[in-house]
């Protein structure tokens, strides 16, 4: 439905886009993340037809761009950061613009009902966009970007402002819109981009540093075998001991405790499964494990280390030991907040 082929975007001597390839298929749901002024809303820019490229191309549904930018603009329902509203307005008489100005074809008053319907505008659509919270306003964004029923719906940002109940009623408003459209999602929000994206894409410095499923996404962090583990044994001796071994990459006691047993939270090094030699090891000490989990890698983990990599290309090399070189500074942060989250249950907002 949307491929981009080796996009480039200069403004002047920067580069905002370089060399960016990617295909997005017909009713896939893709985030598309990224740190401030990495790219996105520029390569979102020239796919609505917004902004002209550089160099590369551009083709929603099979047309270019740059060849047949009306068509294109036709099946892309685009949401901006800022909603393009009217405050003067009321809903439906600026729905009713927006119809016109789209040139529809469709019925128009059984097909704006059918969109207040699914973004619950029913109520107020007859009251002026002034009055309306930034909830309703961010609704009345999402229902301009649907109406002519288009393919693909572009949303950047969808998601700003809102109390913690909107963004969930946004959230499976966007899940509803992924059975019928292809859906690109931009937004800070990770836990958003978690809960309803079939594939993650992460843009930094203006190139794709990660492409993958949602469920494989960890793979692009390299991300090592992590584990929290409960040792009945001499504190100080277990983590001695843990550090000592050439499999493990960083080991750490941490301040709780299971009656008479210590914990820690360990990283092995990459393809290793150090769980059984653990055992044996800790068992011929006399010092039983009593709990063993492993940990995943967040998405906040994950981006935050992707983007790391690519801003700091040494980062990780060199030989890994107890020293503290940079890599396990990483790790030991990722580590320190994953305990942090264990004590906190409130969800990650992102930074905006």
């Amino acid at each position: 439905m949307i491929k981009v082929e080796h996009l480039v975007k200069h403004y002047g001597a920067n580069c905002a886009v370089d060399d960016v390839s990617f295909e997005i298929a017909r009713g896939e749901v893709v985030g598309f993340l990224g740190p401030n002024g990495a790219g996105k809303s520029t390569t979102l820019n020239i796919i609505t037809g917004y902004l002209s490229s550089t160099s590369g191309r551009v083709t929603v549904d099979g047309i270019n761009v740059l060849d047949a930018p009306l068509a294109v603009k036709q099946r892309i329902g685009y949401l901006p950061e800022q909603p393009p509203l009217y405050p003067d307005m009321t809903v439906e008489e600026y729905l009713i613009f927006v119809y016109n100005l789209k040139k529809c074809d469709l019925n128009r008053t059984k097909h704006l009902e059918e969109i207040c319907e699914v973004v619950k505008l029913t109520d107020v659509y007859h009251r002026l966009i002034r009055h309306l919270s930034k909830g309703y306003r961010q609704r009345v964004g999402i229902a301009q970007a649907l109406i002519g029923n288009p393919p693909v719906i572009i949303f950047d940002e969808p998601t700003v402002g809102l109390d913690p109940k909107q963004i969930i009623e946004i959230r499976n408003l966007i899940r509803t819109l992924g059975k019928d459209h292809t859906v690109v999602l931009s937004t800070h929000i990770l836990q958003e981009v978690q809960a309803v994206c079939d594939r993650i894409i992460i843009i930094n410095k203006g190139r794709i540093v990660a492409d993958e499923l949602t469920e494989n996404i960890d793979r692009v962090a390299g991300s090592n075998s992590r584990y929290t583990l409960k040792i009945c044994g001499p504190q100080k001796e277990v983590l001695s001991l843990l550090r000592a071994r050439h499999d493990v990459i960083y080991a750490e006691s941490m301040p709780t405790r299971d009656g008479d047993a210590y914990t820690y939270q360990v990283e092995a090094q990459k393809g290793l499964d150090i769980r059984k030699s653990l055992f044996y090891a800790m068992a011929e000490r006399g010092w039983p494990i009593v709990g063993m989990e492993s940990i995943g890698m967040s998405l906040e983990d994950i981006f935050i280390s992707v983007v790391d990599k690519t801003d700091n290309p040494e980062r990780g090399r060199g030989k890994r030991g107890r020293a503290a070189t940079a890599e396990q500074d990483i790790a030991a942060s990722i580590l320190a907040k994953t305990a942090e989250k264990q004590k906190n249950t409130e969800p990650y907002q992102g930074d905006d």
